[in-house]
């Protein structure tokens, strides 16, 4: 199997995981957006949400994420 191929399987797989669990288990994420630095204004007909914290925090968590894979995979192949 092609490498371009295997990895849009595997990016499929983990966006089905995620929306299984954003669909039964929706609490897990209650915190985004609630952060301190989040940013959220409420007016009478319209609401703003700007969660500057949270993405950060998820950008950190998936940087060490995809860092640790990939020195994963260069110690396999040695």
């Amino acid at each position: 199997m092609k490498p371009f191929a295997l990895w849009i399987i595997i990016i499929g797989c983990i966006l089905i995981i995620a929306g299984v669990i954003l669909l039964y288990a929706p609490w897990l994420f209650g915190w985004f957006g609630k952060l301190p630095g989040d940013v959220r204004i409420e007016r009478e007909h319209s609401r703003l949400s700007i969660p500057i914290t949270s993405m950060v925090l998820i950008s950190l968590g998936l940087t060490l994420l995809i860092n640790l894979i990939i020195a994963l995979i260069n110690i396999l192949k040695r």
